[in-house]
C-alpha cells in the first residue's frame, strides 16, 4: 500500500482529501504545516506528498524544493491561487502535477495515481547517434527519396525539390550538401518568399556603397556568400517575375552584378530550390519563367506528404519525443497503444513539422509517462465549443477500445450524467429545481441520478 501525505492548514480539506485517498487504497498521513513534514521526515518518507502552496510557517514552493533536492516525491502542489506565477514556479521546482481548489475529488484521485504510476514505471529513452540525419523515414516512398538524394547529391547538378508546407524540403537541401564534394564550402539559405521584393535583388547579389538610400557600405549577397558552395533558394516560386530574369541570367552566364555596380563577377556556386507551388503551372500561368525552371529543374526530388508515409509515423513521433525531452530536459514519455493509433490516423496539413511540434507539446503538456489518445484530443481541441466535446469522447472512446476496457458505454453515461449535474448545480447555486429545469429533465430524475452518483463514488475513490 502506497503512502501518501497531505500538508495543508485547512482541515477541511485535508479531510475530504484523505477520505478520498483511504476510499482508493492509500495509506495518508495529515499535516497542518510544511514544517511539520519535515520533522516526519526524519522517520521515514512518503511515497507522494500533496501540499497547499500557502501555509503558516514554509510555504508549500519552498516545501516542493526541498522535498526536490532530496529526490523525495513526487509532489503535488495544490492551491486556490492559480496565477501563472504560482503555477510556472511549481513545475520549474519539479511538481509532479498543480491542482487548483476547489478540486473535483476524482480527479484528485486520478491525478496522485498517475503521478504514483509516473514514477514507477522508468521509460528507456533510444539513444540518438551523433552521424544520424534528421530526415528519418522506412517507407517505400522516403527509401525512394534517400536513392535519390545518395545518387544527385554527387553529381553537382542544381535539384528542384517539391513537396508539401512542412516535409522536410530544407532538410534534403542540406543533406545534398553535406554528401556532395561541396560539404567542405558555405551553405547558404535564403527565403525567397520571407524577403521584401525591394530588398530581395540585394540579399541574393549584394549592392554598393550609394547603391539606394541607407546602403552606406558594400554588401556581399548570398552568391558571393555561397562561393564554392551550395545555395539553397526556398519558396522560389513566390520570387517576383523581375528577378526572376536576373537570376536566369546568372544561372546562364555564371556571371552576375552587385546592384549598383558595374563589374560583372563570377561565382561557382551550386543551386538547390524548393517550393511548395505548381511550377508548370506557374509558368502557363505567366507567374514564372520556362527558362529558368529549366536551369533549376535539372534533377527533381519531390517528398511525400505524411498522408502518404503513414508508416512512418510510430518511427517519426517516438523520435520526436525523445528528442523533445532531451533539448528540453524532460522525463521521457512514450506512446499507448491507443494514442500511437490516434497519430496514425490523423491529417497533417502540415505534415511532419506538424507532427514534430505536436509530440513536442505532448512532451511538456501530457501529465504522465504514457501519452494517451485522451491527451492528444484535449491538446488539439484548444478552445474548443458548440459540439466539439464530442470529439474529447470519441478520442476517450478509442483509447479504451484499443486498451480493451470493458464496461465503456456504461462509463461514459455515468460520467456525462455526473458532469451534467455537477455543472448545473454549481449554475444555479445548489438549487436542485432550477438545475433540473436548465437540463431539462424533472426534479425527481434529478435526484435520482445525484443519488445513484453518491452511492457508486466510495468504489470509484
Amino acid at each position: 500500500m502506497t503512502e501518501t501525505w497531505i500538508a495543508d492548514d485547512d482541515r477541511g480539506v485535508r479531510f475530504v482529501l484523505a477520505e478520498a485517498l483511504r476510499d482508493a487504497g492509500h495509506s495518508v498521513r495529515e499535516f497542518s504545516t510544511g514544517d511539520a513534514v519535515r520533522a516526519a521526515l526524519a522517520e521515514s518518507r512518503p511515497d507522494l506528498l500533496v501540499t497547499d502552496v500557502r501555509m503558516p510557517g514554509e510555504d508549500g514552493l519552498h516545501l516542493l524544493e526541498y522535498l526536490t533536492r532530496r529526490n523525495i516525491g513526487p509532489v503535488i502542489v495544490m492551491s486556490a491561487y492559480t496565477d501563472v506565477a504560482t503555477t510556472a514556479a511549481a513545475y520549474r521546482a519539479g511538481a509532479a502535477d498543480y491542482i487548483a481548489k476547489p478540486f473535483d475529488l476524482d480527479l484528485a484521485v486520478q491525478a496522485v495515481e498517475r503521478a504514483l504510476a509516473a514514477a514507477r514505471e522508468e521509460v528507456v529513452v533510444p539513444p540518438t547517434r551523433a552521424d544520424t540525419h534528421p530526415l528519418l523515414g522506412e517507407s517505400a516512398a522516403m527509401r525512394e527519396v534517400f536513392r535519390l538524394i545518395g545518387r544527385v547529391a554527387a553529381s553537382d547538378l542544381n535539384v528542384l525539390i517539391t513537396g508539401e508546407t512542412g516535409t522536410g524540403k530544407e532538410l534534403v537541401a542540406r543533406a545534398l550538401h553535406d554528401e556532395s564534394a561541396r560539404r567542405g564550402k558555405p551553405y547558404v539559405t535564403l527565403n525567397t518568399a520571407a524577403i521584401p521584393s525591394d530588398l530581395l535583388e540585394s540579399e541574393l547579389f549584394g549592392h554598393e556603397a550609394g547603391a539606394f538610400p541607407g546602403a552606406t557600405r558594400r554588401h556581399a549577397g548570398r552568391f558571393e556568400q555561397a562561393e564554392g558552395g551550395t545555395l539553397f533558394l526556398d519558396e522560389i516560386g513566390d520570387m517576383p517575375i523581375a528577378l526572376q530574369a536576373r537570376l536566369q541570367r546568372a544561372l546562364a552566364g555564371g556571371e552576375f552584378y552587385r546592384v549598383g555596380g558595374r563589374e560583372f563577377m563570377r561565382g561557382d556556386v551550386r543551386i538547390v530550390a524548393a517550393t511548395q507551388q505548381d511550377l508548370d503551372a506557374r509558368v502557363t500561368a505567366g507567374h514564372f519563367r520556362a527558362d529558368l525552371k529549366h536551369h533549376l529543374d535539372v534533377a527533381r526530388i519531390h517528398l511525400p506528404s505524411l498522408r502518404d508515409r503513414r508508416d512512418d509515423i510510430p518511427l517519426l513521433a517516438k523520435h520526436f519525443l525523445a528528442q523533445a525531452a532531451t533539448e528540453l530536459n524532460l522525463p521521457p514519455k512514450r506512446f499507448s497503444r491507443g494514442a500511437m493509433k490516434l497519430l496514425e490516423q490523423r491529417e497533417y496539413p502540415g505534415n511532419v513539422r506538424e507532427l514534430e511540434n505536436l509530440c513536442r507539446r505532448l512532451a511538456v503538456i501530457a501529465p504522465a509517462v504514457e501519452i494517451q489518445a485522451g491527451d492528444l484530443g484535449s491538446l488539439s481541441m484548444g478552445q474548443a465549443r458548440g459540439t466539439e466535446w464530442t470529439e474529447a469522447l470519441r478520442l476517450w472512446a478509442q483509447d479504451a477500445l484499443a486498451q480493451g476496457e470493458p464496461d465503456i458505454h456504461n462509463r461514459a453515461r455515468e460520467a456525462l450524467d455526473k458532469t451534467l449535474l455537477q455543472v448545473a448545480l454549481l449554475a444555479n447555486d445548489g438549487h436542485r429545481q432550477n438545475a433540473a429545469a436548465a437540463l431539462g429533465v424533472g426534479r425527481n430524475t434529478l435526484t435520482r441520478k445525484l443519488g445513484a452518483s453518491r452511492k457508486r463514488r466510495p468504489s470509484n475513490g
